[in-house]
């Protein structure tokens, strides 16, 4: 094999892989300053330009000679956008990586390349390619399950970056496989009115959500919730709305002042992979304690019954039924339930297990989109 001769370029039109030359020296030492580059990948700190120099002039084209690592410079739009490489362990077995410049980001960049390296991958005879990214790489995991990486399992302690071990994701794809995501990787779509504004968890929410679930009320009727209710269980909490959109699961909204912005409860629908019926959802709920009593919860739930009855290629998630519970005793929720169209259709006995260890009854609701109810527009019906 010989560089830069025998180094095969790929394309498909809108982003072209190709060996590196010494034009890339700066653009790759200036996507090595970017921090999210510092944070997901093992590059050394400080990234010095003698590095960038080295890795196109030294250790690229070596790779390529032994044959233990192909690496290709990623163009897009007429720029250097990035590198990607393939560590073919056995001619049977790949690993793919990459990285994009944050200018190119967003526009499919990093899909387009994997999917042109995998290819090229089955052409030469491999049977199957891995991925695997820091968990928490959202990014990075996007890209994979937008190529058709399915199988994706969790592996705690498996990574080593600087010293420090962290839990791998880890996915692949078979040559026979197709190169298309597999399920639903749900977005959270903003959502505004007069009354309030839903849209994504951020980071910044984690104060207001832990003031939230360490209230009394909302730990009696929730009795799943860590207590102490500490600022550390929210992070986690924010998090794990992201894993519930990648799988899935579930969309969650932080339910916003639509002046402030400030966080004002939870509203989730749930249960989007119900093995028995697909089509069916579970709307859930919780409120600061400074959102009770002004008919906000009533208002986010309006919005997230219209997504959910709204068409999936109409941007919604095309449920036909939603099913919501209320614990004996929870006027406030059920009350929700009731002026948002939900019929009470039966009771759950002492299914409800509260904090002071005492069980109550569960009340039932359900809507049908076919159902009349607040809000509904012809879309829906």
């Amino acid at each position: 094999m010989r560089f830069p001769e025998d180094v095969p370029t790929l394309t498909d039109g809108v982003v072209t892989l190709r060996a590196h030359t010494v034009a890339d020296i700066q653009p790759l030492y200036d996507v090595c300053q970017d921090p999210e580059m510092q944070r997901w990948t093992t590059i050394p700190l400080p990234y010095e330009y003698q590095r960038a120099e080295q890795y196109v002039t030294e250790l690229i084209p070596a790779g390529w000679v032994k044959g233990n690592s192909w690496a290709w410079a990623i163009d897009y739009d007429g720029r250097y956008a990035g590198t990607i490489d393939l560590l073919p362990e056995d001619r049977i077995v790949g690993e793919v990586g990459f990285s994009v410049a944050p200018w190119a980001r967003g526009n499919g960049v990093g899909t387009r390349a994997v999917k042109l390296v995998v290819r090229h991958c089955f052409d030469e005879g491999f049977q199957r390619v891995t991925w695997r990214a820091y968990v928490g790489n959202w990014g990075s995991r996007r890209v994979a399950w937008n190529s058709g990486f399915r199988n994706l399992v969790t592996v705690l302690g498996s990574g080593v970056a600087r010293g420090v071990r962290k839990d791998e994701w880890v996915a692949s794809i078979a040559r026979d496989d197709e190169l298309e995501p597999q399920g639903r990787w749900w977005k959270v779509p903003v959502i505004e009115t007069d009354r309030v504004r839903l849209r994504p968890l951020r980071g910044t929410d984690a104060k207001r959500v832990a003031e939230a679930c360490s209230d009394k009320r909302t730990q009696k009727w929730l009795a799943g919730l860590p207590n102490p209710y500490q600022l550390e269980d929210a992070e986690g909490f924010i998090e794990g709305r992201l894993e519930l959109l990648a799988s899935g699961e579930a969309v969650s909204w932080a339910i916003a002042d639509p002046e402030t912005d400030e966080l004002l409860g939870n509203v989730s629908v749930f249960d989007l992979k119900n093995r028995i019926d697909k089509t069916m959802a579970e709307v859930g709920y919780w409120a600061h304690p400074e959102a009770r009593g002004r008919g906000v919860m009533s208002a986010a739930v309006r919005c997230a019954i219209r997504h959910a009855f709204t068409p999936v290629e109409d941007g919604g998630l095309g449920r036909r039924r939603l099913v919501l519970f209320a614990a004996e005793g929870n006027a406030a929720s059920q009350r929700v339930a009731e002026v948002n169209g939900f019929t009470r259709t039966g009771r759950q006995r002492a299914a409800s297990p509260g904090r002071d260890g005492e069980f109550r009854d569960l009340h039932c609701f359900d809507l049908l989109a076919t159902d009349e109810w607040p809000g509904k527009s012809p879309e829906t019906s």
